[in-house]
């Protein structure tokens, strides 16, 4: 008995709290009680495809936060994480024998949703559902920023940087169509993700120096005529990158540190490379999950009385509700605090029997 591995009260609880952070940061950046369907295509939100409405080998759809509760209740959900500028489809055409309880009234179908294989369940290159019953390797799942799909670590062609939770990654497929992100890959990427060409790393350090680097520079704005443009039209910066010429390998997939897509051209020639190709969200800093997550934290902190199990107990009475919260987050902060002495002890095992009285 000495030698079983037990599990501190503490560490579940602090597990626990920590899982909850993340599924506040996902959720409380979208409306559980309202459909967001009025709201047009939301720049970002928490989505779900439901097996058990549209199952596979039909058409693939997408609902909101608020209708996977109100809507799909007891039904076979597959958490889509989220999708960027998507509207819920929940008792569209798509939808034969269901109709939104939140939003009577919508169009047949949303033209402008883009859908993958994630809303059938399965993801990656390797085209799996997560979590893999018959995958016994543990791998972190990353989402590509572009086509939004998910990949394992395994899968991605390039090595994992440490904090990856810190970067936005783009997949390898996602690159070779849009070409010129490999430019910007070569000088902005995070280093050590993807192995230098041989070429570069063996050449002549005067090739890189800055005298070398000022002689370029020196080309550009010698024509007076130039120089006059220049100041009337921002500079291309893709272009000044390509022509320092930097070498990366074109394999793998990329990953990009915090703030990069500031460093991205917005000259007018680039946004419209961008708008046809789809990507005009890269020029949006706020298009980010980060930046979605903290909106979500945010919220959570205007609204300090609220727990995620509120949620779960829609269906007691306001009285029973307000009974059962301030019971549970009473127990949680002593029982917390109580067991924090502890925490040096790895090896506190405690069996907790919590009864609650629904009566």
């Amino acid at each position: 008995m000495s030698q079983e591995q037990t599990v501190s009260l503490v560490d579940v609880l602090e597990e626990d709290e920590e899982l909850e952070e993340e599924a506040s940061a996902v959720l409380a950046g979208s409306d559980s009680d309202h459909c967001s369907y009025p709201q047009g295509y939301v720049k970002r939100q928490a989505l779900y495809a439901c097996s058990s409405c549209t199952p596979k080998g039909g058409e693939a759809a997408g609902v909101c936060l608020a209708c996977s509760y109100k809507c799909h209740e007891g039904h076979n959900l597959f958490e889509l994480y989220t999708k960027r500028n998507f509207r819920c489809d929940c008792g569209n055409r798509k939808f034969t024998d269901l109709q939104c309880k939140l939003q009577l009234e919508k169009e047949e179908v949303n033209s402008l949703n883009k859908y993958s294989q994630n809303f059938f369940g399965v993801y990656c290159t390797c085209s799996r559902p997560y979590p893999d019953p018959d995958d016994q390797v543990e791998d972190e799942m990353i989402q590509c920023v572009l086509c939004e799909d998910w990949l394992h670590g395994r899968h991605l062609g390039c090595v994992v940087p440490d904090s990856v939770e810190l970067h936005e990654m783009t997949c390898e497929s996602c690159m070779n169509k849009t070409s010129f992100l490999w430019t910007y890959a070569a000088h902005l990427s995070v280093p050590g993700a993807a192995v230098q060409l041989k070429e570069e790393s063996e050449a002549d350090e005067s090739n890189r120096n800055l005298p070398h680097k000022e002689e370029t520079v020196e080309e550009v704005i010698e024509p007076s005529c130039k120089r006059s443009r220049e100041e009337a039209e921002p500079s291309c910066r893709l272009k000044e990158l390509q022509a320092i010429d930097q070498k990366r390998v074109q394999s793998g997939a990329v990953f990009w540190p915090s703030g990069w897509r500031s460093k991205l051209c917005s000259c007018t020639t680039c946004k419209e490379r961008l708008s046809e190709a789809g990507l005009s969200f890269l020029l949006d800093e706020s298009d980010t999950v980060l930046a979605y997550e903290n909106k979500g934290k945010n919220n959570e902190q205007r609204q300090p009385g609220h727990d995620p199990l509120m949620s779960a107990l829609d269906h007691l009475n306001h009285v029973q509700q307000l009974e059962i919260i301030h019971g549970y987050n009473d127990m949680k902060t002593e029982l917390k605090d109580f067991l924090q002495r502890f925490a040096e002890d790895g090896k506190v095992s405690l069996e907790l029997n919590i009864y609650i009285d629904f009566s």
